[in-house]
């Protein structure tokens, strides 16, 4: 078996278990590219049925148009159901507080929207795109990696993982973020994008879009960030490598325009996709700091 077929059994198995040992699971999608391959590999672990769990977005409102744009469409191809909910509605409600501010961002504030969603929803595991080697805190999560009654995350509390046994047992209150492909590396993920000939939006590949640099990273113009006098914006051939809420993801230079191009370029990059995203170089820990509080 080459790397990719035995990380496609794995994760095809955890979608099984998940199936199996939960009562309302949810796959959390966001148009991305991790989420795109999460959807195809519960596909395939259910073909010829439809996905037995609905598709979950957490919808900042500052989104790229073209990850919106293909989660509906392929939401409609699956036949899936797709539940949407928007941090606007929470923060009209009060519960979240919108940031101000040159840096301001919605992305942690996706965390009370997905806390919501899992309380009135009912869902007892969620199944997310998250990979090991994205970043550190990452690394520390189990497949199957318990959230107590307030969907916090203790790393210091998480249950062994033996022989690919895993526990899904968890008590009222609890629920599950459940990570398929962990065990995946960026490059894989784009291998099998090749291998299984999968649509993803357009701004994985290089186009021309205005941005500034800001801090070294290179921020995409948009309604949703503050330009100040300092900002020089300019016009050049960027794309993305991962893609988030429009703050704080930022773009990279690139030329690779074809798939093939894209994969000799991850091939050759010494920083981590997350380098990219900007809500992670608040602090030393500041996505571990996110996780602990419920975050994806």
């Amino acid at each position: 078996m080459t790397v990719l077929q035995q990380l496609e059994e794995e994760a095809i198995y955890i979608l099984r278990e998940v199936a199996g040992q939960f009562n309302k699971p949810a796959l959390l999608f966001s148009g991305g590219k991790d989420s795109i391959v999460l959807t195809h590999l519960a596909k395939k672990a259910f073909s010829p049925d439809k996905i037995p769990f609905p598709l979950v977005h957490i919808d900042t409102g500052h989104n790229f148009p073209e990850t919106i744009e293909l989660r509906d469409q392929l939401a409609k191809e699956l036949g899936a159901q797709l539940i949407v909910k928007y941090v606007q509605d929470d923060i009209d409600a009060g519960w979240a507080r919108e940031e101000t501010g040159r840096y301001a961002s919605r992305n942690a504030l996706q965390t009370t929207t997905l806390l919501n969603a899992i309380e009135s929803e009912k869902f007892d595991a969620c199944i997310g795109g998250a990979r090991r080697d994205e970043e550190k805190a990452r690394a520390k999560e189990r497949i199957f990696s318990v959230r107590d009654d307030f969907g916090q995350w203790n790393e210091k509390s998480q249950r062994p993982e033996l022989f690919d046994m895993l526990n899904g047992k968890i008590h009222n209150g609890e629920n599950v973020r459940v990570f398929p492909i962990s065990n995946w590396t960026e490059l894989d993920v784009w291998n099998y994008i090749r291998q299984e000939n999968l649509t993803i939006p357009s701004i994985y590949f290089s186009h021309q879009r205005q941005v500034f640099n800001r801090d070294g990273q290179l921020i995409p113009v948009s309604d949703f960030v503050t330009i100040d006098k300092h900002d020089t914006v300019e016009k050049i051939n960027v794309r993305f490598r991962t893609v988030g809420d429009m703050t704080c993801t930022a773009a990279v230079i690139s030329d690779a325009i074809k798939l093939d191009d894209v994969i000799d370029e991850i091939s050759d990059s010494i920083i981590s996709e997350r380098g990219a995203r900007i809500d992670d170089q608040r602090s030393e820990g500041a996505m571990e700091e996110r996780k602990k509080v419920g975050y994806f």
